[in-house]
């Protein structure tokens, strides 16, 4: 991982169709005057963010599509995950930060036996163990100490800034990274799933809170190692995944 854009080099043929190497080809929407103003005056748009995409990667598509500046998204979701993004435009832009304070909610899978620098699979699996000591019992009872007002370690390889630089670059540079532990809520953890070494969970948690961290601290808690490898996005605050469309769906709806 030696580069920021180095998942986008190695999946740019799964986000958009184009060969490794290649330009991405962009055919510019036209929409009509009266369209780009009520982007202008300010629209809150639901997208389900799809698999390999960043999250910036949608707010760049839909920026160029509608031709104004301000378009952000208010809460980042990892490449590998999938699920609701709150994108803003024009002047709601200002509202960014009412959404990404809301809590959210996530579905996902967890695999036990195993750790990855990541703490999902956007580095390789290490220390390989087994889980045949691991009941299903052992499982659900691990939930508990992570359910209420907790400190989490945040990833090393996350976008969290220390004296102006990410730590995902400063890890990637082999520097020395000093974590802090931040105060995150989780208002319900719950085992959907067993299939071992696969585990499905459902959380509800405050902004800030990491899920892979709780994947990474889950694997430790059973002594077994664990790493993120699944995630979707199903609320953010009163807003359901249900009610949000595709990119390529709010794209024909300009046409």
């Amino acid at each position: 991982m030696a580069q920021k854009d180095s998942y986008w080099r190695k999946h740019k043929e799964k986000i958009h169709g184009a060969a490794i190497g290649e330009k991405l080809p962009f055919q510019q929407i036209q929409i009509s005057d009266e369209k780009k103003s009520l982007f202008e005056e300010g629209k809150v748009l639901l997208i389900d963010k799809p698999l390999h995409w960043t999250s910036f990667d949608v707010v760049r598509k839909i920026r160029n599509s509608i031709r104004i500046k301000k378009v952000g998204h208010a809460g980042t979701l990892d490449p590998l995950a999938s699920g609701l993004l709150i994108i803003c435009t024009g002047k709601f832009t200002k509202r960014i930060n009412e959404f990404m304070a809301q809590e959210k909610e996530y579905t996902g899978s967890f695999t036990l036996g195993a750790v990855t620098p990541t703490f999902d699979l956007e580095s390789e699996p290490e220390k390989i163990t087994g889980t045949s000591a691991i009941t299903a019992e052992m499982i659900q009872a691990a939930t508990a100490g992570f359910i209420g007002n907790i400190k989490q370690l945040p990833p090393v390889y996350s976008a969290i800034k220390k004296q102006g630089t990410a730590l995902y670059q400063l890890a990637r540079r082999g520097e020395e990274v000093e974590l802090e532990p931040r105060d995150v809520s989780i208002r319900v953890f719950e085992i959907t799933g067993i299939e071992l070494p696969v585990v499905h969970f459902r959380i509800v948690c405050s902004t800030g809170t990491y899920i892979r961290s709780v994947a990474n601290d889950f694997g430790a808690v059973l002594g077994c190692g664990a790493y993120l490898s699944g995630l979707r996005r199903t609320r953010i605050g009163e807003f359901p995944v249900e009610d949000a469309i595709t990119l390529d769906t709010f794209l024909e709806s300009l046409r």
